[in-house]
């Protein structure tokens, strides 16, 4: 079984999913990984029959702070301020530089087929009074906290510390006031100059009543208040906040000590790196969700998560690489192999699982959809950018038959993402400009096996019906083998005889791309031409 299978046959009665988010800054697409892994357990559930409820909330009263600092989109002068709080920069009629991060964020998630039952700000909560009781209990157990940080995490807190971040009313900062001195009514309040380095307070002091959204309690603490209030039975997070005495154990003891409940089951889950670095909102690192989401279409995007295991990292970098085709290669892979279909390579545990929860509609007809018909992505790229030629004609006629309706959507989608992806990430080997005029001067610069395997192929190809990307590959390696050449060398030849350089896209896929009469002609040419200058 897949691992959110296993997770949905291992609990009973109704269940409450729950993620959230702080809004620091652009949310870079390492981000969805949690909301995807939150999907694929609410559609596990509710597909064993359990009621599911799927919460996704936003932690934007939040401060700026120093994490917030090393993002581009840090504003300055705020630093300390609640991000609900701060006026959104970009000016596009967003209520607060928090909603608009976030709601870009979430934009995203409807068109990955991801729908929570609610959302929720906590800067729409506080106000109401919904975590009062939680604030009072907090600063009625204020000890237990301090010992809670001291034994998990071997933080230490002095005696008058309480766990609470006020609002300071005379400068509207949280990351700059400390509070002591709670009466059971009210509490002492001083906003420091000095507290952080980060931010500076304006010195106020006075005596205030921390509820109706006058003060929010320190993340560890509203985390495992969010738990109680909205009943949260599952909660995955990322692993850095289940590292030990990290956030999670401090929230887990915190829970259970102070608020008096048991806290939900975790499913810690790995980064996505980029080039070998975890992506980072608050560190800049990482593309935009919301730039990858124009050009991953949403069921590759699934997939990109969905693939591998929670706990496994996954390595993804789409700028100058193949790492966009070979995920759709992948998808596809998956898909014939649902279908019944024999591929190549060892299949992944569960593949099926795999490729049913990366599918938008949780109700879409598996069998249905494995077994269309699907262009692949590297030869779409080609077809692309080669003149003249009727992409979807081309496509049809390599099917067999005309494409489906459901056919024919996937593939205006698929090719919307090649000229994306060619535009914004692709590699200067996968851009082409095809020679078709004349013979390339480069060709002058072949080795005499590289001539005579030209030639040799030319051949081939009058002999055999070679239409497919993979049916010139097999060509390309057999004949290359046949005269003692490595596919290096090989594939050098036929980038030079058609591109005029060294280097290309997938030989096969290249030359499947063109009219078969052009590359016979064109391959015959160049093994002439390279004969007679050898």
């Amino acid at each position: 079984m897949d691992w959110a299978d296993e997770l949905a046959a291992s609990v009973d009665g109704p269940q409450v999913v729950n993620d959230s988010k702080t809004p620091s800054g652009t949310v870079h697409v390492g981000s969805l990984r949690g909301p995807v892994i939150l999907d694929v357990i609410t559609r596990a559930l509710r597909a064993r029959g359990l009621e599911t409820t799927l919460l996704y909330g936003v932690d934007d009263l939040d401060s700026m702070d120093a994490q917030a600092l090393l993002t581009p989109d840090a504003v300055d002068r705020y630093m300390g301020a609640p991000l609900a709080h701060i006026p959104d920069q970009v000016g596009d009629c967003h209520a607060s530089y928090a909603r608009h991060h976030a709601q870009t964020f979430i934009d995203v998630f409807a068109g990955l087929g991801i729908h929570p039952d609610r959302y929720y700000w906590m800067s729409d909560i506080y106000p109401t009074g919904q975590m009062d009781p939680f604030i009072r209990t907090a600063l009625d157990r204020a000890q237990v906290v301090r010992d809670v940080y001291r034994r998990v995490a071997n933080v230490q807190h002095p005696d008058h510390w309480l766990p609470l971040g006020v609002i300071c009313p005379n400068c509207g900062k949280v990351g700059t006031t400390i509070a002591s001195d709670w009466d059971g009514e009210t509490v002492a309040v001083h906003c420091r100059p000095d507290l952080v380095t980060w931010a500076t307070g304006c010195g106020w002091t006075g005596r205030l009543s921390p509820f109706g959204g006058a003060a929010k309690l320190p993340w560890n603490l509203e985390w495992a208040a969010q738990w109680s209030l909205f009943g949260v039975t599952i909660e995955p997070n990322g692993k850095d906040l289940a590292t030990a005495g990290g956030s999670r154990d401090r929230s887990n003891a915190i829970a259970r000590e102070v608020f008096d409940r048991e806290p939900p089951i975790n499913f810690p889950y790995e980064f996505l790196n980029l080039g070998g670095r975890k992506m980072s909102t608050s560190k800049g690192i990482g593309a935009a969700a919301h730039t990858i989401g124009s050009v991953i279409p949403p069921e590759q995007l699934r997939f990109l998560f969905a693939r591998n295991r929670p706990e496994s990292a996954i390595e993804f970098d789409p700028e100058g690489t193949d790492a966009i085709p070979r995920l759709f290669d992948e998808f596809d892979r998956l898909g014939a192999a649902t279908a019944g279909r024999e591929v190549k390579g060892e299949l992944p545990s569960g593949h099926e699982s795999i490729f049913r929860y990366s599918l938008l509609d949780p109700a879409a007809d598996v069998d249905a959809v494995a077994a269309a018909f699907r262009p692949a992505f590297g030869h779409l790229a080609l077809l692309a950018q080669v003149p003249g030629v009727d992409v979807h004609e081309r496509v049809a006629a390599e099917k067999g038959s005309p494409l489906t309706e459901a056919e024919a959507a996937e593939f205006e989608v698929r090719l919307a993402a090649v000229r994306r992806w060619l535009e914004a990430y692709a590699p200067e080997r996968a851009r082409i400009e095809i020679r078709r005029d004349a013979l390339p001067a480069e060709v002058a610069l072949l080795r005499p096996e590289q001539v005579g395997f030209l030639r040799a192929l030319s051949e081939a190809a009058h002999g055999e019906a070679l239409s497919s990307g993979e049916q010139w590959q097999a060509a390309i390696f057999a004949v290359a083998s046949d005269h003692g050449l490595d596919a290096k060398a090989a594939f050098n030849a036929l980038y030079l005889a058609f591109l005029g350089r060294p280097n290309g896209p997938r030989a096969g896929w290249l030359l499947a791309s063109l009219e078969r009469d052009f590359v016979i002609r064109r391959l015959t040419e160049a093994g002439a031409a390279g004969e007679a200058t050898a």
